[in-house]
């Protein structure tokens, strides 16, 4: 069973998975009653006997008066008490009380989850820490109830997923990822300070500029050696992490939604609950952390993981606003030639919409560019045998548009105060169930009206003036976000065979609430393929290929003016969800060949890339020569890369990892003179194979796609 009771006291649980054991335990204060729900293990699975008898006890504290050291391990320390560390909750009951004074009421185990609850008598405030092993994850996350008999409202300043420990060590070093639009996932990786580090969005979205994980090791973890604990947040609004490193060496990672100012109201009969926040533990270093996420991910939270992708042409970068029916129709019948499955129309295909400040809210065919709609050119692009797809941006309207004329009061705002436009947009409350019935509804016809096999979810901006009438108006910054995942639960629900990929200026919405409901993730607007070696690099850390949206565009590319020929930008698109986005009208028939045959090579590696295991082999992505390796079954995919031939050093034999070394692999697909080569894999893994691109001699931007396949014996 994944939860046992653990040790010989009742209060003292295990829940584990194949590999991890994590052990909680409560503590009561003989004299005052105050309960703490504390963390006593978490690492390697223990024996049945050993997570039976008591575990050896803490090493005993120095006490102080100015320092407590056991709200590290609390699963959700609140402010109160003798605490002065981080709290996961704090609360202002009437009076203007702050301290969160609970006791132990009961614990519940139900197979795979352990809910233990908490009470303050004083003010009728009820918790619930929930823990759940689901795959090789634990999951956590609070549920907070007020009694419909308390004396009063409280006030909710902060209410995190939960709290952990991480196990003492000599050292701790951190690795998450910073980034901006267009240059999102870089990673930073380097020691932890004492102190508290915290990463956050305040954007109303997951942004740009962090992403909700981080990874915690010794410092002397590697890509396939060392313990690594890392903790995500499946959550697709604004969020806190904060690592809180102690002066006497103790560590504590939390997280959960919200940010600094926005306080909850929670009235006498109502609860809230919190997102999860997931734990994982692995011996492997970071590679099989990042291959452990990869895993939960495709069996426990997509909603197709089995599926493969379809490789799609988006219209956006060929043809911007200037959407016309015959001009699709040309782009649509080119990107079938080369191999296109699904053909998707972006932004400018709706009412006045011919530039960023006018139309968006307005959702239905332009009729000067579509007199009878879209319906024909969605059934001409199934003629040429592709699905058909849209673009929309339902949280968003323009004060240029007949939904803003009728409906002022739908947008974020506080009466008074102005309404500061960007990209001449406002958002859209979707706290509001009118809101969320309109869009529901027009989506939902839009859908079906058109057999549509897949909407682009974009959302091009975060909030201001996150306002809304009432006394919940803070309420928003939580339910805006589950009105998001409310109408994409309830579109899916209608229409079982829609796909959606999110996007949000990019990369700016891709966590794993957003996964439950989108298929896949636009990871970036920076399509310049050797910028989105780095971004898919660190995006790989936690997120797998098959959610990863990679396009292939045009040389010189939009945004960076940078030449790159077009077999390197297919093999670093080949990397995850191929697609294309370049105007493919203005290819020769030699790019229109070449792409033939490498969208080709991609679907006949589609399943290898997309569902199987990565290693991330060697070098820094676009700087070095670096390289991928995607393992399933029987087939070993590699791709290579050589971005400057100015880099004389460094490894010129790439070894491969994760191979049967008893068995022989035969390279099936590959340049010469790599292509019959048949090697041990204890070969391949110690010592490498020389793959061409990796020659000293050679002009920039070279690559190679190498396909083993592993030998029956």
């Amino acid at each position: 069973m994944p939860v046992l009771r653990a040790g010989t006291r009742p209060d003292t649980w295990a829940v584990v998975t194949g590999t991890t054991a994590y052990v909680v335990a409560v503590e009561s204060d003989p004299a005052t009653g105050e309960a703490r729900v504390l963390q006593r293990y978490w690492g390697p699975r223990l024996p049945g006997d050993a997570l039976a008898a008591p575990l050896p006890p803490a090493p005993p504290r120095v006490d102080s008066s100015f320092f407590d050291p056991r709200d590290t391990a609390e699963l959700l320390p609140v402010e109160g008490g003798t605490r002065w560390g981080v709290p996961s909750l704090q609360v202002t009951y009437p009076g203007d009380i702050r301290s969160v004074e609970f006791r132990y009421t009961s614990a519940r185990m139900d197979g795979e989850r352990l809910t233990v609850t908490l009470r303050d008598d004083a003010f009728g405030l009820e918790a619930d820490l929930h823990v759940e092993a689901v795959g090789e994850v634990i999951e956590r996350w609070t549920t907070l109830r007020l009694d419909a008999s308390a004396p009063g409202a409280v006030a909710v300043g902060r209410l995190d997923s939960g709290n952990w420990e991480i196990p003492e060590r000599d050292a701790y070093r951190y690795t998450g990822v910073y980034g901006a639009q267009l240059l999102e996932n870089q990673v930073q990786r380097g020691e932890l300070p004492v102190g508290e580090t915290t990463f956050t969005s305040r954007s109303g979205t997951t942004s740009h500029r962090a992403n909700p994980w981080i990874m915690i090791d010794a410092g002397d973890a590697t890509e396939e050696h060392g313990e690594v604990w890392s903790v995500a947040l499946a959550w697709s609004g604004s969020w806190r992490l904060t690592a809180q490193h102690r002066p006497e060496g103790d560590l504590a990672v939390t997280a959960g939604f919200g940010h600094d100012g926005p306080r909850w109201r929670l009235a006498p009969g109502e609860s809230l609950e919190t997102p999860r926040v997931l734990g994982l533990h692995t011996t492997g270093g970071f590679g099989a952390a990042s291959r452990a996420w990869h895993a939960y991910t495709r069996e426990h939270v997509s909603p197709a993981p089995r599926e493969d992708r379809p490789v799609l042409y988006n219209s956006w970068e060929a043809t911007a606003f200037d959407v016309t029916e015959e001009g699709q129709l040309d782009l649509a019948r080119r990107a079938g030639a080369i191999g296109v499955e699904l053909f998707v129309v972006d932004d400018g295909w709706f009412h006045r919409r011919d530039s960023d400040d006018r139309g968006l809210g307005d959702w239905w065919p332009d009729r000067a560019k579509f007199p009878e709609g879209m319906t024909r050119l969605f059934d001409r692009v199934r003629d040429l045998g592709m699905a058909a797809g849209l673009w929309v941006e339902p949280e968003m309207v323009n004060p240029d548009s007949e939904l803003y004329r009728a409906h002022p009061d739908w947008v974020l705002h506080y009466p008074g105060r102005r309404r500061d436009t960007l990209r001449d947009q406002l958002v859209l409350n979707f706290a509001r169930e009118d809101v969320r019935d309109w869009a529901l509804g027009w989506l939902d016809r839009l859908v079906g009206e058109h057999r549509l096999a897949f909407l682009k979810w974009d959302m091009n901006r975060g909030f201001t003036q996150a306002g809304q009438p009432g006394e919940r108006s803070d309420m928003l910054w939580i339910e805006h976000t589950r009105g998001v995942y409310a109408v994409l639960d309830e579109l899916r629900r209608r229409h079982p065979g829609l796909r959606i990929e999110s996007c949000s200026g990019g990369g700016g919405r891709v966590d794993l609430g957003i996964l439950r409901r989108a298929d896949q993730v636009w990871t970036s607007d920076n399509t310049d393929a050797r910028d989105r070696q780095g971004i898919q690099h660190g995006m790989s850390h936690v997120y797998p290929a098959n959610v990863m949206a990679a396009w292939v565009t045009d040389a010189p590319n939009p945004i960076t003016m940078r030449e790159v020929p077009l077999r390197y930008r297919f093999h670093v698109a080949m990397a995850g969800v191929l697609a294309v986005g370049a105007d493919v009208r203005r290819w020769s028939e030699e790019d229109a060949d070449e792409a033939r045959e490498l969208v080709a090579r991609y679907k006949a590696i589609r399943p290898v890339v997309q569902h199987g295991t990565l290693h991330r082999l060697t070098g820094d992505p676009g700087v070095t020569r670096s390289a991928l390796q995607y393992t399933l079954d029987d087939l070993v995919v590699v791709l290579a890369y050589n971005p400057y031939a100015t880099g004389k050093r460094g490894p010129r034999r790439l070894r491969l990892a994760g191979l049967d070394p008893d068995a022989v692999y035969e390279v099936v697909e590959g340049d010469d003179p790599l292509k019959g080569a048949r090697w041990h894999g204890a070969a391949l893994m110690a010592v490498g194979v020389a793959v061409p691109s990796w020659f000293i001699v050679g002009p920039d931007y070279r690559s190679d796609l190498v396909v083993f396949r592993k030998v029956p014996s």
